[in-house]
Order: C-alpha cells, then structure tokens, then sequence
C-alpha cells in the first residue's frame, strides 16, 4: 500500500497523533486523495485525515484532531482547552455519559462546523489564546468563563463544578474568575455567569465535594463551610482534613466515592471520622449515589447540625491552626 510521505505512525511522546491535510501532488507530508478515500484512514475534519487505528475516544485525541482545524485564527475553548492544559475532571462527556463537540471559538473568521464541533464568532483578544502545542487555546480564565456560561443553560450546579475543577487544577482561583466576569457585562450569558461565580470557591477536590457543598448551601441553605481545611488538636496535632467544615456549629462533612470502599481506605476513614467525635466534632458521611436524593442528604446535613454542640473557639478541643511557638 502506497501512503505517500505520510505513514500511519505517532511521533508525539503522549501517544496522540496529529491530522494530516491532503498532498494532491503526492510530493508532501500529506495523504494522497486517493488513499484518503480507501479503508486506511478516517477524516477528522474536512481535508484532514488519521490512520484508522488512532481511537478517536480518548479525549485529547479529539481536541487535537478538532483543535486542528484552525488555520492561523481562533482557537479551543471550554472544557476541551481546560482539559488540554491539564484540568483532569474535564472529561469531554455530559452526564448522561454521551461526548460533548470541542468548542471551536473563531472569531470572525468563518470555520465549517459538524456535529463535532461547536464553532462560535464571538469576539476574541489576541491576549486571550495561549499556544499550546500543536494547536491554540483560550487562556484559563476565558475557557473557564465560556464553560460555566455554556453549561450553566441548562444547570447552575454544574456550572458551579466546572468552575471550582478549573480551579482545583490551578489554572485560575476564585477571585479571578470572578473578576474576569464582572469585566465582561453585557456578553450573552453573563447573568448566569455571575450566578455562578457568586458560588465558586478555591479548595474543592472533586466534583462530587461540590455537589455536596451546594446542597448544604442552596438546599439546607447553611452558611458557607470551609472546604478541606486542617482540624488540629490543641496540642497542635493534625485531626483530619474534611471535606467540608462548618466551624461554627462543629460539624464535618465527607463524600466517600467509590475509592473509600477500599479496606485500607475504608479503615482510615473510620479511624477519622472517630478522631473527629473524640474532639466534639459531630460528622456526616456522603456515599456515592447518595447525591441524587438532594432532599435526604439535605436532611441528613441538618440534622447533624442539630446534634451540633455550637461551642465558643476557647472551650473548643479542636482549633483551625496549630498554636504558635509561644503558646501555653
């Protein structure tokens, strides 16, 4: 089999491989016409093609083979430019598990668009694309801004976890991207854009903490928790990190995924979880699957919070830092 100047082979350190356009001549880099047409390659997009075997479902194949299509002008945004900088939890998939297009954002420039893609001309600033490889991505705080402002039409919620993985990848904080925001007021979607940067915080590790979080915040509607915050005993020894703090009332809050049923993990989370009660800290525990019953677990926050003991800072057996050299 003739393949011209091109052979099906990944050159990249990662393992993705990178489309090719067509070489009509059959003197270039590219695939012939006619070999283009055969079993040996798919086409990514109009004129470009990889070898047949390349698996189209991983994701950063995807966003390098849509990124790819921009000539000079535009590039990826969203979930795929977060994911191409390394935010992990950005999968490409909605929650019914189907894939998401790759957001292609051009500007004025006029790119075809398939059910692959989703092409927006809306304004974009030199300043704003970040050359990342192979192909071209908005920076943090735009990708983030178009995300939270793309999901957030059909969930707030899930907004707000998008927003709060951009952060736990440290591409951008909270205070950011809410200024970033609040500099952009008369785009489409900013409205529920503010909505949502209102309810994103730095210190969230997974996208199940925040769903947690926002129960206890918009259904339970209890004050702001601390998130992943060290608990200390007065001597000065590390408790346990929760999930989530109210130090107010002395409550902990912990999601437990599917990781924690794990024998050793699920030892050390009880061994926690024991320590917090020795030092009047009442807790509830969050399982995978309970989140889809908002309303229990809202009771379930609540009442723990009743159990609660509300006690002042000085008669408290736990402390949010250590004490200081000088202590007594």
């Amino acid at each position: 089999m003739e393949l011209g100047r091109w052979e099906p082979r990944c050159d990249r350190p990662d393992g993705l491989v990178t489309p090719r356009g067509l070489d009509r001549s059959g003197c270039g880099e590219g695939i012939t016409p006619g070999v283009a047409r055969g079993p040996w390659f798919r086409r990514t997009s109009p004129g470009r093609y990889v070898p047949i075997q390349v698996d189209e479902s991983v994701v950063e194949q995807r966003i390098l083979e849509q990124g790819s299509r921009l000539r000079g002008t535009g590039a990826v945004t969203g979930w795929a430019s977060l994911r191409w900088q390394g935010a992990a939890y950005f999968t490409g998939l909605d929650v019914e598990g189907n894939r998401r297009p790759v957001p292609l954002l051009v500007g004025p420039a006029l790119v075809r668009g398939d059910e692959r893609v989703v092409v927006t001309q809306e304004q974009i600033f030199p300043a704003e694309i970040l050359s990342c490889g192979e192909i071209r991505c908005t920076r943090a705080d735009r990708a983030t801004f178009d995300e939270i402002r793309d999901v957030s039409q059909w969930s707030v919620r899930e907004a707000v976890v998008a927003g709060d993985m951009a952060i736990a990848a440290k591409l951008i904080s909270a205070d950011q991207l809410r200024s970033y925001v609040a500099a952009r007021r008369s785009w489409t979607g900013v409205p529920r854009a503010r909505e949502v940067v209102a309810l994103v915080r730095d210190g969230s590790r997974s996208p199940q903490e925040t769903r947690m979080r926002l129960i206890w915040v918009l259904d339970a509607q209890l004050p702001n928790p601390l998130i992943n915050r060290e608990v200390y005993d007065r001597a000065g020894h590390l408790i346990g990190i929760p999930d989530l703090l109210d130090p107010v009332a002395g409550v902990v809050g912990e999601y437990d995924g599917g990781d924690h049923r794990r024998r050793d993990r699920r030892r050390k989370d009880i061994a926690r979880l024991e320590r917090f009660a020795d030092h009047g800290l009442v807790s509830f525990v969050i399982v995978e699957g309970d989140l889809r019953d908002r309303d229990a677990v809202r009771r379930r926050m609540l009442a723990a919070r009743e159990r609660a003991s509300f006690l002042p800072e000085e008669r408290r057996r736990w402390a949010l830092d250590p004490p200081g050299p000088n202590a007594a």
